[in-house]
């Protein structure tokens, strides 16, 4: 378990394989309750190397001096990150209150 947010990560190690390589994090939020959003990518031992971009969004609880995963949600495709991001970025330009 990781004790501070800097820490966190979605780096996976298995047998001396790195099956889960974290590219880079984004802190969303800072304190008891932390929200990151990651981009990694997986092992795949078929073709022998890691496969493609994925994204997640993580949600950390502290417990004591550690924090821990309360809720994650993964980003399935590029495909589907950019309908998130289309989603986003037109109820924000929208006014608030409005569809």
């Amino acid at each position: 378990m990781a004790e501070t947010i800097d820490d966190l990560t979605v780096n996976y190690e298995e047998d001396g394989v790195l099956l889960t390589k974290e590219l880079d994090k984004v802190i969303l939020s800072r304190g008891a309750w932390t929200t990151i959003l990651f981009r990694f990518t997986q092992w795949d031992p078929k073709k022998d190397a890691y496969g493609p971009d994925r994204y997640a969004i993580r949600r950390y609880k502290k417990s004591g001096d550690a924090y821990r995963v309360q809720s994650k949600f993964a980003i399935s495709s590029r495909d589907q990150a950019k309908k998130i991001i289309d989603a986003l970025a037109g109820w924000i330009e929208a006014p608030e209150g409005e569809a």
